[in-house]
This record gives structure tokens, C-alpha cells and sequence, in this order.
């Protein structure tokens, strides 16, 4: 199936948060982010140590903010009802997943589904063989996990983020570690996963974002320099974008092209041979200092 998105009607916000902060020590994870999401799959892109996965677990009531104040689907995590019905409607699948590694799938996916309160055995058993089945690890659900791939691990992380039919689903770096047919099969899993939901992408791969994404957010130091579609991302880099014989010491960002050509970034001198513009020029433009404030 293809996993390019498509442009999504007006949508209702289901996530809205404002002036999030969060100081560690010395250092500003989060600084101020206000942003909104709507149903569809939401790309967050950043480098290492942008918040990116901060923000995640502060959406995920895994931590609460310093300052600053957010809902989830019309939830609000001040107050204990509002954080229990949030969690009732969260898929989580953090960076790192906790696996036993005894466990089989099945077991594991059974057991994350006794924590989100499924109590009767027969349905609960029934959620679990049907998330498993739309991961496609219905085969191997009696597997232990310590004998899957890397790929199918991910996989299980996402069946048991899935139980219960989340509103909201949150995935940290989901296709890190992935070749390349992993990643393409994963892309296809999250694409479902986003008809419906609201689902918030924190990926490195700004190809995962070009392929999947109907919105992105950059985010860098603790703040969103940028919100808008992965098109307006794109068009940020129109005319910013040249070809030259060597590396323009005046260029953003430059580097060799398996044609042997320069490919530069930043402001281009005048008759400059321009270039057609990726997300990631546009990404990289954002990430500028002169652009930190600017927002589609």
C-alpha cells in the first residue's frame, strides 16, 4: 500500500498545549512550546536533544511541566480525573521499550493490556490476538521475545501501544534501528495507524515525515521554530538551493553529490544554478538561527 498522505479535511483539534516548559538542572528541555494537533499522523522532527522526547513523555503524562498547560482529547492532566481518562485514551510506544524478554508476544501484548484496565479475560485476550493480527505478528504471538528481529520487537511495542483502540498514539523514534524493509513495512503500520487518531511521529528520518506525515513541527533548544505541512517545511528552501563545482564557504549546509557536484544551502550568490528544494533543506533552514522564530 502506499504510505503517502494525503491532505486531511479541517479537523478538530484533539491536543492542545501552551507555554509547555520543563527545566532540567541547567538546561531548558522544553522552553515555552505551544502547538495543536488534529486527527492524521503529526511529524516531529528535531536534532538530538531538541526536547523531542521530553515533549513526548510530558504529552504522555509520563512527567508533568514545570510551567505551561496541554489537553488530550478534551482531557486535562491537572486534575486526576482528567490525567486517568487521558491515560484510558494514550497508545504510548517509548524509545526504548521495556520488554521481558521471557515473554512471549502474546504474553507481553496480554500484559500491557491488564494494565490499561482490561479486566475480562475472554475480550482482553481477543484485544490482544486483534492488535497483534494488524502488526502482523499473529504467527509468531507464541514466540518468545528475545528470539525476535529487531523489526518484530518494534512491531510487538506498537501492538501493545495499540490495545484499547488509543485516540491518541505517541512514538518515539518507532523506526530507528530498522532496514530499510523493516522501516517500509513500519511506515505502512503507522499510516493505518493514523486514519482515525491522532498519531505524534518523533522521528530523525525526514523521509519518514515526507511519506507519512499531513503536519510536521520542528523542534530545537526546547522550542517549535517551525509548524505547518511538509510542504510549507519544503518551500521554505525555494531559492535557497544551489549546485556549484565546490563546496560555497558562504553556504548553510554543503556537501558532495554522488554526481561530484556541491549541493549548498543558505543564501545563494547571484546567477547561482538553483535546485530544486527537499523537506530536509527545509528542515535544515529551520533549524538556522536567523529562522528560529518563523513559523508557517
Amino acid at each position: 500500500m502506499s504510505t503517502t498522505p494525503t491532505t486531511p479535511t479541517s479537523e478538530p483539534t484533539t491536543v492542545t498545549a501552551s507555554g509547555l516548559s520543563l527545566r532540567y538542572g541547567g538546561t531548558h528541555a522544553l522552553d515555552g512550546v505551544s502547538l495543536r494537533l488534529a486527527r492524521g499522523v503529526t511529524g516531529l522532527l528535531g536534532p538530538n536533544g531538541a526536547g523531542k522526547t521530553t515533549l513526548l513523555r510530558v504529552l504522555a503524562t509520563a512527567v508533568p511541566p514545570d510551567r505551561g498547560e496541554f489537553t488530550v482529547l478534551g482531557h486535562d492532566p491537572a486534575t486526576a480525573a482528567g490525567r486517568l481518562s487521558l491515560r484510558r485514551g494514550l497508545g504510548y510506544l517509548p524509545q526504548t521499550p521495556g520488554f521481558h524478554p521471557d515473554f512471549t508476544a502474546f504474553e507481553f501484548v496480554d500484559y500491557v493490556a491488564i494494565l490499561k484496565e482490561l479486566t475480562d479475560r475472554g475480550a482482553r485476550h481477543q484485544e490482544v490476538r486483534r492488535v497483534l493480527e494488524a502488526v502482523d505478528l499473529s504467527a509468531v504471538r507464541g514466540k518468545r521475545i528475545k528470539r525476535l528481529s529487531g523489526g518484530m520487537r518494534q512491531r510487538v511495542a506498537l501492538a501493545a501501544a495499540l490495545v484499547g483502540n488509543p485516540g491518541f498514539l505517541v512514538l518515539d523514534e518507532p523506526t530507528v534501528g530498522l532496514d530499510p524493509e523493516q522501516r517500509m513495512r513500519f511506515r505502512e503500520l503507522i499510516a493505518e495507524a493514523g486514519e482515525g487518531r491522532t498519531v505524534l511521529l518523533s522521528t530523525h528520518q525526514t523521509e519518514d515525515v515526507a511519506m507519512l506525515c499531513h503536519r510536521v513541527v520542528v523542534l530545537a533548544d526546547g522550542r517549535v521554530r517551525f509548524e505547518g505541512t511538509p510542504a510549507e517545511l519544503t518551500a521554505r528552501a525555494d531559492g535557497r538551493v544551489w549546485s556549484s563545482t565546490e563546496r560555497d564557504p558562504e553556504a548553510l549546509a554543503g556537501w558532495r553529490t554522488g554526481t561530484g557536484t556541491f549541493r549548498n544551502i543558505g543564501d545563494p550568490p547571484e546567477g547561482a544554478d538553483l535546485l530544486e528544494p527537499t523537506l530536509e533543506d527545509g528542515y535544515l533552514l529551520a533549524l538556522d538561527g536567523e529562522n528560529r522564530t518563523v513559523t508557517a
